[in-house]
């Protein structure tokens, strides 16, 4: 007899239990539901958002900050990140370091979003790929693109410390970060909680400084100043990975980060003997990257 008054009693539960959650707002459920319903119905609208979704709604996490949609992107070839940032109630957006190879990619998840792209910004000139910006401002209207004032390269935008990259009501800050080449920097977030680091600091590594105006004594002082210098918490999201790491933080780089624990005089010795190969496209990507990426493309 107290066995069925026990069961009866827990299955009550279940049933309450259960009650409340139907009866509960799931809206992490209806982004999955509503995921898995565009992928089998592409086409279709759910009235879903994918700007203002929930954060786990995603492989990429969403951006801290209220209001801010944040996707990580790759490109396998040069193991180059992309970034794509936007403001979820007015759509306007940023690209951070496109590559031409995945410029359809990039553009055809802007359109999906119903995003409108207002800058495409590079962190510098880089020697082992082709940035898309040019190629996309040909295929994006009133595109503008953006890269530093030490770089050499044209660009709509040059950049220099202190600068605002806006869209709707974010904005990423220009810190200057010369060292691996003259013209790098560092795109902060108005609430210092994620900073884009390009190739001057990477996750537990950093970029080298045996060409483009490389300087191992000014890449440890601009790391050291512009980068260790932000809150511990601030998610660090470099230009490139080569192991399959999506992002660190400044407390975690500043403590493991193997060259950059070192004296400034060990770390100019580390970085003056990597004995590194060239990077493969160097010839083709720094002439064309000097002028938006359109050079013989």
């Amino acid at each position: 007899m107290s066995s069925v008054i026990t069961l009866s009693r827990v299955t009550a539960v279940h049933r309450a239990l259960a009650l409340t959650l139907r009866l509960r707002p799931n809206t992490e459920g209806w982004s999955y539901a509503a995921a898995e319903s565009r992928r089998f119905c592409p086409g279709v609208s759910y009235g879903f958002d994918p700007v203002r979704a929930p954060r786990r709604s995603y492989c990429s996490r969403m951006a801290l900050k209220e209001g801010l949609f944040f996707r990580q992107l790759f490109e396998k070839e040069s193991s180059t990140y992309t970034y794509l940032l936007a403001d979820a109630d007015s759509k306007e957006a940023i690209l951070i370091d496109p590559v031409l190879e995945t410029i359809d990619r990039d553009l055809k998840l802007i359109h999906e979003l119903g995003l409108h792209l207002k800058v495409a910004v590079n962190t510098h000139c880089h020697a082992d790929h082709i940035t898309s910006t040019g190629l996309m401002k040909k295929r994006l209207l009133g595109l503008k693109s953006a890269i530093s004032k030490f770089s050499g390269a044209t660009a709509d935008i040059l950049l220099s410390e202190g600068d605002k990259i806006t869209f709707g009501k974010h904005h990423l800050t220009v810190r200057e970060t010369p060292g691996h080449t003259d013209g790098c920097v560092l795109l902060v977030t108005e609430d210092l909680s994620m900073a884009f680091t390009g190739d001057a600091l990477l996750i537990r590594g950093c970029g080298r400084t045996d060409f483009q105006q490389g300087c191992p004594k000014k890449l440890y002082q601009s790391v050291h100043q512009k980068i260790f210098s932000l809150p511990d918490q601030c998610l660090i999201y470099p230009a490139h990975d080569y192991l399959g790491q999506t992002a660190s933080t400044v407390g975690e780089e500043r403590r493991f980060n193997p060259r950059l624990t070192k004296s400034q005089d060990e770390f100019v010795n580390i970085m003056d003997n990597l004995n590194l190969p060239k990077p493969k496209k160097i010839d083709i990507s720094v002439p064309a990257n000097l002028v938006c990426g359109v050079h013989q493309v």
